[in-house]
């Protein structure tokens, strides 16, 4: 069998009778290599959109948890604050009960020497009611 004298310098005929210097399945296989690296880029692309939406998913989540975080903190420092509060005025409050008491036993002691006085006065009184 004879061997074509242009396939022996390196050119070749395509499909459509067109002149080529690779040999037909040599150009077959870099345009199927071809599309498929155009497969994966356009792969890649979706992936990189799906990873995208992902991290901007988790970032929204993270500020939300970081929100509620610091609301958390908030309510717990307030909690804090509010019964370092009722704890001052409950001091506030016993001291000012101490400071009455103290003040009823003065009140008291000056009752019953009021009410001495008036005991000596009244007697003081009859006997002066008796002896005129």
């Amino acid at each position: 069998m004879a061997t074509d004298p242009l396939a022996e310098a390196g050119f070749y005929f395509d499909e459509l009778n067109k002149l080529r210097v690779l040999e037909p399945d040599v150009s077959q296989k870099t345009s199927e290599l071809k599309e498929e690296c155009k497969e994966f880029v356009d792969k890649i692309g979706q992936f990189q959109k799906i990873v995208g939406g992902l991290i901007e998913l988790v970032d929204d989540l993270a500020k939300e948890a970081e929100t509620e975080k610091m609301k958390a903190i908030g309510a717990r420092n307030l909690l804090t604050s509010v019964a370092k509060q009722r704890e001052a005025q409950q001091q506030q409050l016993q001291a000012l009960i101490a400071e009455k008491k103290m003040q009823l036993e003065r009140y008291r002691i000056e009752y019953e020497a009021l009410s001495k006085v008036e005991s000596e006065q009244n007697e003081f009184i009859d006997q002066f009611i008796l002896q005129k």
